[in-house]
Parts: structure tokens; sequence; C-alpha cells
């Protein structure tokens, strides 16, 4: 366990020893279940308090710490709801957003019976009350924030009235609440955005088969509609090149945009938002996309550009931060170091270093007196030295694609015909997996499992063609490269065929479900916890669920070009091909899958009385926040999988 540590630059060297290879011990379940300490602190821009999230007993927290006295209090998050993000508003106020699965009332045929409710809140530091932040009676997405002022006065929020309808946007009050709406719903927009001085500046309307883009130079003007692009002229490369996450400088036309249309990749460029042209190359990759960017905190200036290849990256335009980045990594060699926030005057900041073999630390760092205080760790009970090494490789695909891959080999184990778990991740298009620790990764690997990580294609980061090689290839191609990653580590002999089983959580869940219903040859059992079992269904729910950042028609994307139907690769409407033992895991509370997906397909697997065990956590989400609960899961996978293929 891993204590305080407080250390003075000029004599910093601070590395993992390397890891021995006497006899692994076995860790128990509830040391890889257990709590962090803390988890994503952010400074005050005065940094006089830092604010970070907890969990206890089942419930998440949010506690305010003051560096000055040490003293802090939590706010507990509302009942049923996942906390999606925090930030500050100013100095001594934070908000939160979270959210909930709600009912419809009434049959809603065309949407299914349940959406997901989006609300933010507010913490004063001073008085330690919570109250909510937005209009009465607020639709479903209420944290839509398009500016908030830096001092905390104020902020600029988009928002529908109702499912029904569109949004408009509103100015908040933060001190009273009172709502001023600044732009009404028009013109069929669904996107608004705002320059970095607050002024609604662009809308963005999607059309049956067409996008239209409206614009403004300033807030004395009408929106005039400046741009229409068909669908199938962005499907088909016909129209200029597709535009993500760009930012309007206010006073200008001008800005900063994300474009693939030069490379086939995305990288920064800047950009003129009434003409639409796309400007000089401000930063990319040769290989990866630029997958973000920041601006100063007024808005003005560019600070950094985020990528990954191996492990995530950031490209500081800043040359302070630049510079304090490379005596970071000097002082914790070995470890991923990131500069995760800042006072306004930058006299601290909190850092974070992390490896695949570290969970993690957090510092407080004091540039000035180049000094850094450890603070807290985020599982302070895992031993780096005992956790199993990840190697970041590359295989073929049986269409010649190369596929990358994270491979991680159980500590003390000759490589030779060890047994596999495959552990597809989440999302599945712009999402992958990285250099993190990864909880359930190492776990398996103390298992004595073998853990391949694809990132199959569909996957984020490796560009545009990459990317649409998922194109309609969900339980088809994209199935097809965890079926061909298996091959690729038996064929080096390091896996046994015969001993294989597949393990994921929401869509990783899916393809763990349909592995086993697809190729029972391949797979001996299947575990997924908050799996997608019927497409049509979670399409309905949330359209976000599988939005395409390449696409605006994300369910042509989707669903291909061709005849295809997600059914014929719904677990649920192909459970009679099912011949593998599955378990099956589910929160009640999931806002994102929710948990009708669980209970269709346990009907089914009951009614035919197939081989599997079903567990539902009553109060949990998306995730586990209990450890009681956290600790099941892990002790249900270990015993599921030592039935079933014993390592």
């Amino acid at each position: 366990m891993r204590g305080i540590l407080s250390v003075a630059f000029a004599f910093l060297i601070i590395g993992l020893s390397s890891q021995s290879q006497a006899e692994v011990k076995k860790i128990a379940t509830e040391t890889f279940a257990a709590e962090g300490d803390v988890y994503r602190p952010l400074l005050s821009p005065d940094g006089s308090q830092m604010v970070y999230r907890q969990n206890a007993g089942g419930k998440t927290f949010l506690t305010i710490r003051s560096l000055s006295d040490d003293k802090s209090y939590s706010t507990a998050m509302p009942d049923d709801t996942d906390l999606n993000w925090y930030r500050w508003a100013g100095n001594g106020q934070v908000l939160f957003s979270v959210s909930s699965l709600k009912q419809y009332l009434g049959r809603r045929p065309h949407m299914g019976n349940e959406f997901r409710q989006v609300e933010m809140y507010l913490i004063d530091s001073t008085t330690r009350n919570t109250r909510y932040i937005g209009v009465e009676d607020g639709g479903p997405d209420g944290d839509n924030i398009l500016y908030l002022d830096p001092n905390g006065r104020f902020l600029i929020l988009e928002i529908r009235e109702s499912v029904y309808k569109y949004p408009a946007v509103y100015r908040i009050n933060l001190a009273t609440n009172e709502a001023e709406q600044v732009v009404d719903d028009q013109m069929r927009v669904m996107d608004w955005i705002a320059d970095n001085a607050g002024q609604i500046r662009m809308g963005i309307s999607y059309r049956r088969s067409s996008t239209l883009v409206f614009y403004r130079s300033s807030d004395a003007e009408k929106f005039r509609r400046i741009d229409k692009v068909k669908d199938t002229d962005i499907l088909n490369n016909e129209e200029e090149p597709l535009l993500d996450g760009f930012t309007i400088i206010a006073g200008s036309d001008e800005g900063y945009v994300l474009s693939n249309g030069k490379t086939g990749r995305f990288g920064l460029y800047r950009f003129n938002v009434r003409t639409r042209e796309i400007g000089e190359k401000v930063f990319d990759h040769d290989e990866q996309d630029v997958t973000r960017f920041s601006m100063t905190e007024d808005g003005a200036a560019l600070q950094a550009a985020y990528y990954t290849d191996s492990r995530d990256r950031i490209h500081w335009f800043d040359e302070y931060l630049a510079e304090q980045q490379k005596m970071l990594n000097r002082a914790l060699p070995g470890e991923e170091i990131w500069i995760v926030s800042a006072s306004r005057d930058r006299s601290k900041m909190i850092i974070f270093s992390t490896s695949p073999k570290d969970p993690g630390s957090f510092y407080l760092y004091e540039p000035a007196a180049r000094k850094m205080d450890r603070f807290a760790g985020v599982k302070d009970q895992i031993d780096p030295n005992d956790m199993a090494v990840t190697t970041y490789e590359h295989y073929q695909a049986r269409d010649g694609i190369q596929i990358p891959a994270y491979v991680t080999i159980p500590n003390g184990k000759d490589p030779k015909n060890l047994p596999l778990i495959i552990l597809p991740h989440g999302g599945p298009y712009g999402i992958r997996d990285n250099m993190d620790f990864n909880m359930e990764v190492q776990f398996l690997a103390n298992l004595g499992y073998v853990v391949l990580q694809p990132n199959f294609r569909g996957s984020g980061s490796y560009g545009e063609t990459f990317y649409k090689f998922g194109e309609g290839q969900i339980g088809r191609s994209m199935q097809d490269d965890l079926d061909d990653g298996m091959d690729w580590l038996a064929k080096r002999g390091i896996v046994d065929p015969a001993r294989v089983c597949i393990v994921g959580s929401s869509y990783g869940g899916y393809a763990a479900l349909w592995g086993v219903t697809r190729n029972p040859e391949r797979y001996r059992c299947a575990a997924s916890f908050a799996g997608v079992t019927d497409f049509g269904k979670q399409l309905r729910f949330d359209r976000q669920f599988l939005k395409s950042r390449y696409s605006k028609k994300w369910k042509e994307f989707i669903e291909g070009t061709d005849d295809f139907d997600l059914d014929d690769v719904s677990p649920v409407r192909m459970v009679d091909q099912l011949k593998r033992p599955v378990l099956l895991v589910h929160g009640k509370k999931d806002s994102t899958v929710p948990y009708s997906q669980f209970t269709l397909y346990k009907d089914k697997l009951e009614d035919r009385g197939a081989d599997a065990v079903f567990v539902t956590y009553d109060d949990e989400g998306h995730g586990l926040r209990e450890f009681e609960n956290r600790k099941d899961w892990l002790d249900q996978l270990e015993k599921f999988l030592a039935k079933h293929n014993p390592a």
C-alpha cells in the first residue's frame, strides 16, 4: 500500500521496480474490487480547493476539499442516477450532470418505452447547498452547456422542452436560476454552437437526406443558411470534407477545426466558418486521428491537441506547459503523465501518473517550488509489481486489414498453450482500448488467462478508412476481427484454441453473446455485463449509443448499404442458435443500455432451458459503484470461467 509522498524536484526520481519472476501470488477479488481514494480531481480557478469523485456504500459522492486546512465535505448524487461529468463554475461553485432512466407516459411504438433523462445541478461550497440548474420542466437533455462564464455568473444552455421539440438556447443566471431565452427553437436546428464569448453563431439542422448549416457573424444579425450538404454527397466523398469539433473565435469568422478531408485522418486546421474553407494545417499525426483539441481558458488561443497511438498522447501549443510536461516525464520515467488540472495563475497543478501495471497516483504540483505531494491513488491496494505486462501489437484479419490489439500475458507462465479471454471494448464506433490500467485485464491475467483486447474495425483514432471498414459490420466483420485475433495467438502457440471464452461490457457484452451464438465451435462460454441483446430496441432507445462520427446517417452507417438486418445479429432474435453457457449481468438502473435488454434475453433463455447464469444488481447503472457488487461480479466471473474454461 502506498502512502503520502512529498518530494523535491531536484532529487525526484520515481519509478517502478522491475517485476519479480518469483512465484506469482493469487490476488483476492476484494483487492481488485476495492474503492479508489479519489477519481478525477480538479482544482478551483484560484487554487484554494479541489473537487473529486468518490464512491462509498453504493453511492457516488462529489467531495470538495480545502487546500489551506485540508477540510472537506461530500455531496451524494441524487438517487437512481449516474454521474456524467462535473466542473468548476468560477470559485466556490461546482456544476455536475447526472442521468437516469425514465419511462414514457403511454405507448411510444417508434421510440420504445424508456428514455434517458439528463439533469444538471450546482454545489455551493460556502453554503454546501445543492440546487437544480436549468429551465422548469426541462427536457431529456439538460446539460448541453454551450458557454460557461469563467467567473461563474451564468451559462448558456441548449435544451429541448420535450423529446418532441427542437432545442432553444437560454442564458441561466447561476445565482438565481433565472432563465432568459436568447435563441428560440427554429429551422429544425438540433445543434447550436457558440463562440468563445458565448454568442450563438451557428445552428445545424439534420434533415431526412441532407444537413443544413445556419450562421451569423454576431447576435445583431439574423441566421442565414450558408450550406446544404446532401448525405449521399458526404458518403460518396463528393462534398467538402467532414468536420468535427470546431471552435469559433469571438469577433471573427475564424476558428479551428478537426477535419479528415486532406489525409483521411482527422487533423487540426484553421477554419473560416462563414465560407466553410479549411485553412492551413496546425497539427496532425502520420497514422492516428487527432481526437480533440483544447483552447486557453479565454478561448482565444490553442492550448493542446490530443491523439492516441499505443497510448494517449498530448501535444502542447502552450510553451510553458510543454516545458512542465518534459520535466514531469523526466521525473516519473516509465509512467504516462498528465497535467489534469491547474489553477488560473498556474501556481498549482494536479498531476496524474499511470501505466498498464499501475492504477495511478495523483500529485499536487507547485512549479515554483519544484515539488510534488502525492495526495491520493486510484487503487493503492494494488502493487504494480504484481501486475502483468501488456504489449501493443498488430495482427492481420482474414481480409488483410491490420488490427491493432493489446495482449497481456499472465505473470510466471510459459506463454505456450494458455487459456484465452477475448475482451472487446464498448462503444463500438469511435471508441478504442489504450494503455490505461484495466482492472478486469489484470484480474483475468492474475487468474492465469492470456487477455486479448482487439481494436476491431470501426474503433476510434485510426483514421477514416479503418473506421469505415466497420460500416454495416456489427456482428459480421467486426466479429471476424475477434475470431482472427484468437487464430493469430493460437498460430503463435501462445494460446490453446480449445480453451477460449469471450467477456465484455456494453457493446463488448453484445460481442461476447454474439460470439458464442455465431461460432460455438470457437468459444466455450461468454460473460456479458450490460450487453446489448436487441439492436432495434437499443437504437430506438438512444441514437447516441452507436452514432457514427463520419456519417450523419447513423442508422444507414450501422446497418450498411446492403439488405443487412440488425435482427439477424441480435442475440435475442437468434437465441435458438445458442449452444454455449452464458453469464448475463445487468444493473436495473442502467440509463445507457436499459435493463429491458437483459430481461428480454433472460426470458428467451429461460424459455428454452439454456445453460445460463443471471445476475441483477438492483441499485446499479451502466457500471458498478458498490464494492460488494464489483466483488460479486469478479467472483461470479471467476466461478463461471473456472467451470467452463479453467485456467
